[in-house]
């Protein structure tokens, strides 16, 4: 018993998701001693696994030092199909425990649900059959899990759309300036000039409904609070699974996300701005937003950042708004000045 607790208290004793999920497989491993653990979770859209992809978030096997995992930035197409594994997503779309055998094998999946949806699986491989006793064990630790999921989702994330809040916007951006290059990454080619060579890039964009106010003011505050729910509902579909999307406060949403180039987050901001001008809002029919985005710099507090796609999107809705503007476009074009580096305290 007293290996079971010292278990808990350490994955519970981190705010940070990734540990977590590699500190429970590392308490299963010890306590049912398998082939091995992993956590996968069910990333894309659609509910018959035709688009869905498995993302492992934590996998160790019997002789693993250290738990293995794919990256978050990982590329969607190069992950397993969902369909590919059927008995994982009927694990998902039950809620239960499924054991099967498989050569000599015994799988055994168990549902890990958040407050709102089932999002992945549970997999412990053995070569024995799992006892009641074990899986009641399992079944224990993925409640204790999931409690203290629950309580991360309420801290961290907005109470009505389920996306991140803005003050966990700080953390987020910090870590993504911190992969950036001190300088540009030069690589030899077959040319035999040196060119910028591949390293991450980030965008920031700042999403904002337009004349929000009229459809609260016309249509009241719940009707308002629905539209909000259902532009969160087109952002999800409309962005990738590890980007990430923040609600701000009343009308204004933020997303974070890594590109190859701005011309790939361009295509993803209009892609949003597409998919709400042509969706039916129950009762209110049609709205729009203006969207504004600028690529982070290694310079950039989260303030500075924001506030130079805020200003895109102020020049989108002064031209006319449900537009898409790129903040460095607009500087080129004349348009806009480019502004002096922001405090970090000025705005955060």
């Amino acid at each position: 018993m007293s290996e079971v607790v010292d278990h808990l208290a350490e994955m519970t004793g981190f705010r940070d998701r990734d540990v977590m999920d590699v500190t429970l497989v590392s308490a299963l491993r010890d306590l049912l001693e398998p082939l091995s653990v992993a956590i996968f979770r069910c990333v894309g859209i659609g509910d018959d696994g035709g688009q869905q992809r498995w993302l492992t978030r934590a996998r160790l096997s019997a002789d693993d030092a250290v738990a293995t995992a794919d990256p978050l930035w990982s590329d969607p197409a190069g992950l397993p199909l969902a369909q590919d594994y059927p008995q994982r997503l009927d694990c998902m779309h039950s809620r239960a425990v499924l054991q099967s055998q498989q050569g000599e094998h015994f799988i055994n999946l168990f549902p890990i649900a958040t407050d709102r949806e089932v999002v992945g699986v549970l997999e412990v491989i053995s070569t024995e059959r799992m006892s009641a006793k074990a899986q009641r064990l399992v079944s224990s630790v993925l409640r204790i899990y999931h409690n203290f999921q629950g309580l991360l989702d309420y801290s961290e994330r907005d109470t009505l759309t389920g996306l991140l809040n803005r003050k966990t916007f700080e953390d987020s951006f910090l870590k993504a300036v911190s992969e950036l290059p001190a300088r540009a990454i030069l690589a030899n080619t077959d040319d035999g000039r040196r060119h910028e060579g591949s390293s991450p890039r980030y965008f920031l964009g700042v999403i904002d409904i337009d004349h929000f106010k009229l459809v609260n003011d016309r249509f009241g505050h719940l009707i308002g609070d629905e539209v909000l729910l259902l532009l969160s509902r087109l952002m999800r579909s409309s962005f990738r699974f590890h980007d990430l999307l923040y609600r701000f406060g009343g009308e204004e949403f933020v997303v974070l996300m890594r590109c190859e180039d701005e011309s790939d987050s361009a295509q993803a901001f209009e892609r949003l701005r597409l998919n709400t001008e042509h969706y039916a809002f129950p009762q209110i029919g049609r709205i729009t937003v203006s969207i504004g985005f600028t690529q982070v710099r290694i310079e950039d507090s989260p303030a500075s950042a924001f506030e130079r796609a805020d200003k895109a999107v102020y020049h989108a809705k002064d031209s006319g708004r449900n537009q898409v503007h790129s903040h460095a476009d607009l500087v080129l074009a004349g348009k806009m000045l480019e502004q002096a580096q922001l405090s970090a305290m000025e705005l955060f």
